[in-house]
């Protein structure tokens, strides 16, 4: 018996697959779907009318330096 410890590309794999169904069966639901831009650092839904809708936005500060 070996102790083998198994690859992480099973893992990946089948979390991209998972994401992928998940994200055709939202547009087969017509339900909304987030989207990050990282270079601006805002997170938009997207309908499926086409109309894309912005709901927030990262912090660049560090969490001492954040002003509440």
């Amino acid at each position: 018996m070996e102790n083998a410890i198994p690859s992480d590309g099973v893992l990946v794999k089948n979390a991209r697959l998972a994401v992928a169904a998940e994200l055709r069966k939202k547009k087969i639901l017509k339900q909304p779907i987030a989207k990050y831009d990282p270079k601006t650092g805002k997170v938009y839904l997207l309908h499926s009318d086409g109309t894309c809708e912005e709901v927030g936005e990262t912090r660049r500060a560090r969490y001492s330096e954040r002003k509440h």
